[in-house]
C-alpha cells in the first residue's frame, strides 16, 4: 500500500458527511423534505427567480439532478416556474407560500442539528475547520489533476 490506513483522512471525512446528512434527512422528513429538497428551497430564499442550472451549481448537484428535484417541487406546490422576461430559454424558480411553510418547518428542526455541530466549537475552531476543510479541497482538486 502507498499509505498507511491510519494515516488516511478520506474515511473520516466521509463518515462526517453521511452523519451529517443522515440527521439532516432525520430532520427535514417530517416536513415532507429531502435533504436536496430542503437545499433548494433554502438556496431559493436568498435568491428568488434563480435557473435551474445555478440552483444545481448552489446545491452541489448536477444539472440533471437538479431538473428531478425541481419537478417534484413544482409538482407538490412548492415551487413554481416561469419564463424569464428576456431569456426565453431560462426558466426562473420561485418559492410559493406552500414552499415557504415547508422550508420553515424543515429549518426549525435542521437548525438544531448545525447548532449542535457549531456548539461544540468556538468561533475561531469554526473558522480554522472552514479553512481546513477548504485546504481539502484544494488538495483533491490539485491530486485529481495529476491522474
Amino acid at each position: 500500500m502507498g499509505m498507511p490506513v491510519d494515516e488516511r483522512l478520506g474515511l473520516d471525512i466521509k463518515r462526517a458527511e453521511q452523519t451529517l446528512i443522515a440527521a439532516k434527512q432525520a430532520a427535514v422528513r417530517p416536513a415532507g423534505l429531502t435533504v436536496p429538497q430542503y437545499a433548494t428551497l433554502l438556496a431559493l430564499v436568498g435568491n428568488p427567480g434563480i435557473s435551474g442550472a445555478a440552483l444545481a451549481r448552489a446545491c452541489l448537484v448536477t444539472p440533471q439532478a437538479m431538473t428531478v428535484v425541481l419537478k417534484n417541487l413544482e409538482e407538490r406546490g412548492f415551487v413554481e416556474r416561469s419564463s424569464h422576461p428576456w431569456h426565453r430559454n431560462v426558466l426562473e424558480t420561485r418559492l410559493t407560500e406552500a414552499g415557504h411553510a415547508a422550508l420553515t418547518a424543515a429549518d426549525e428542526r435542521a437548525t438544531v442539528i448545525e447548532r449542535a455541530i457549531a456548539s461544540e466549537f468556538s468561533a475561531e475552531e469554526r473558522e480554522q475547520l472552514r479553512s481546513l476543510l477548504a485546504r481539502c479541497n484544494e488538495a483533491i482538486a490539485r491530486a485529481t489533476l495529476e491522474l
